[in-house]
């Protein structure tokens, strides 16, 4: 696939689909590392308590269903890049929008809850190299 480059005004727009896409994506991802938590915590107790993990069908049907929930992270990460956009982090919702300045190559920086963007960082800079538009 092509590298999209974006304008401001372009990564703007995006905006209100992405806060909707990182949103939900935060979500599912909290609600999966609880269900992995649960899941461990099931079979931790099972051992301690039986010397052995019984149980297994149930325990085969909770893993299906992380798994199925996994899938659909990643589904929604897709979502997220098929835009062009290259996500950082999924708690903060942290995304880099290519774009050009100066004649070369940068990354237009926001997270989710920001009104806008007002940041972008070299390429090799990251979060910490941030620097106002």
């Amino acid at each position: 696939m092509r590298q999209r480059y974006f304008t401001v005004e372009e990564a703007t727009a995006l905006l209100p689909r992405l806060t909707a896409l990182l949103t939900e994506l935060r979500e599912r991802r909290r609600a999966l590392l609880a269900k992995e938590l649960e899941q461990q915590e099931r079979y931790r107790t099972r051992v301690r308590v039986n010397g052995h993990a019984r149980g297994g069908e149930e325990f085969a049907e909770r893993q299906a269903a992380i798994e199925a929930d996994l899938a659909a992270l990643n589904q929604g990460v897709q979502a997220v890049t098929a835009l062009g956009v290259e996500l950082k982090d999924i708690e903060t919702g942290l995304v880099d929008f290519p774009s050009w300045r100066e004649g070369r190559v940068v990354y237009l920086c926001w997270r989710l809850g920001e009104p806008t963007i007002a940041w972008w960082h070299e390429v090799d800079a990251g979060f910490a190299g941030r620097q106002p538009l």
